[in-house]
């Protein structure tokens, strides 16, 4: 009996245990790695290291007097290979980080190379390579898949144009810092995802002090939501092209505000003389480029070079380029290469053609171009970011519908500036989207 009672006492939680761990494995990831994930892959990772990075060929041989060192103080006759030096292990919700210092002869590329090799060996579900300075780089190790269910993490970079749009595949925020990236190209099939990329970078735009100029030619049927929020709006090739030639005499007049204060950027300005930044989201580029009869040529070919205008010059104006499409290449005519050129942001969703995917990320990052055409057609919302220092990474947009972010653009419509040279494709605000007045001053109790 007594042999029973201390089965039931040892066994009882140690199966509750067992099936709590279990449950959270699958339903609560970041719960399981915490209590038992973590400790486990810390621990193999201390135990086999120096191990691990021998046999996958990231140790050197010691120098001169380390050698001298081993063999006349320490008494040792055998010199073992020097690894990276482990200067920092921190662990995360999602994974861990390891600080490494390369030895001399290493360089980042060579740990990168052996990257899939160390997943392996200690048991996680990725490890990617990122050189924080010269000599020193970090493992950022994940320990499940932080792409199926997207949880963005409480801690991100802030800024006054910084927005944070997705998760990167190691467990970082993917943001949008329009003062490092000012212009960006985003494609993507449909139900690939883009939409709601586009929506979760809308929502965070619509909370900054910013003006939205928005570009859909599909009648507006993605941009209309936004109204609240958009300063301009133009639904129909005819508008975007009057839309376009009023963002470039914006432009002009804000490089000659510019040449007045002796300043090459409206950020040099004082606060009170600063323009407020312009965001121009374009719904579907390929509608601007293509034409149903001749004589729309000459329309098509003047839009075109005002975006390519607005690429190359509008950065120092404070004014920004989102371009979306679905397909993207130099068969859509004159200027599309040109004006890729300046979209130094890329992110591409899953493609329905290979070539869409070269004109995204062909030319910065050769090597990712497999990795687009892979994306799974069940995971919507996975992307391929890079930019044009030749990194990239996989991302995923958390889930955002439509009505949640039109609900965020109506909250923060008080935002809204007025741009007196767009006034004329000002969208009309639907019934019932209005939101309340705001008082300039606070009310004062009346007294008797």
């Amino acid at each position: 009996m007594t042999d029973v009672s201390t089965l039931w006492e040892v066994g009882l939680p140690l199966v509750g245990t067992a099936g709590g761990l279990g449950y959270a494995k699958v339903r609560a990831p970041r719960v399981f790695w915490s209590l038992a994930g973590l400790p486990v892959t810390t621990v193999r990772f201390a135990v086999n290291y120096r191990t691990t990075m021998d046999v996958c060929g990231l140790t050197v041989q010691p120098s001169r007097l380390r050698a001298f060192m081993v063999r006349n103080i320490a008494r040792r006759p055998d010199v073992q290979p020097v690894p990276p030096m482990v200067r920092r292990v921190r662990g995360t919700s999602t994974g861990l980080r390891v600080t490494l210092r390369l030895p001399a002869g290493l360089e980042p590329a060579d740990v990168a190379a052996a990257s899939e090799r160390l997943r392996h060996a200690w048991g996680v579900h990725s490890v990617n390579v990122v050189e924080t300075k010269p000599g020193f780089v970090e493992l950022r190790m994940t320990g499940y898949d932080v792409l199926k269910k997207v949880r963005m993490p409480r801690q991100q970079l802030s800024g006054p144009m910084v927005v944070p749009v997705a998760l990167r595949e190691d467990g970082t925020a993917f943001v949008r810092d329009y003062l490092k990236v000012p212009h960006a190209l985003t494609l993507g099939a449909n139900q690939s995802g883009k939409s709601m990329y586009q929506r979760n970078l809308v929502a965070g735009l619509a909370r900054l002090p910013v003006a939205l100029v928005g570009i859909d030619c599909k009648r507006g049927v993605e941009h209309r939501g936004y109204a609240p929020r958009l300063s301009a709006l133009a639904i129909t090739p005819e508008e975007a092209d009057g839309l376009l030639d009023g963002l470039v005499g914006e432009m002009e007049e804000r490089f000659d505000l510019l040449a007045d204060h002796g300043v090459a950027d409206i950020w040099a300005l004082p606060e009170y003389l600063r323009p407020v930044p312009v965001v121009v989201l374009v719904d579907e580029v390929a509608e601007l480029f293509l034409v149903a009869t001749k004589k729309d040529e000459e329309r098509r070919d003047r839009m075109v070079t005002q975006l390519i205008r607005l690429g190359q010059l509008a950065r120092a104006a404070g004014i920004y380029l989102e371009v979306c499409g679905q397909r993207f290449g130099s068969d859509l005519g004159k200027g599309a290469t040109a004006l890729r050129a300046q979209l130094t942001g890329r992110t591409v969703h899953r493609v329905n053609d290979k070539q869409t995917a070269e004109m995204g990320v062909g030319d910065i990052a050769p090597d990712a171009v497999a990795t687009v055409l892979a994306l799974p057609p069940d995971r919507p919302g996975i992307a391929v970011a890079g930019d044009t220092s030749g990194g990239w990474s996989r991302i995923r947009t958390p889930e955002l519908t439509a009505a949640e972010a039109a609900a965020i653009c109506t909250a923060h419509a008080h935002l809204t500036p007025d741009l007196p040279g767009l006034a004329a494709y000002r969208p009309a605000i639907p019934a019932g989207a209005a939101p309340a007045s705001v008082p300039l001053v606070n009310p004062s109790p009346a007294t008797a």
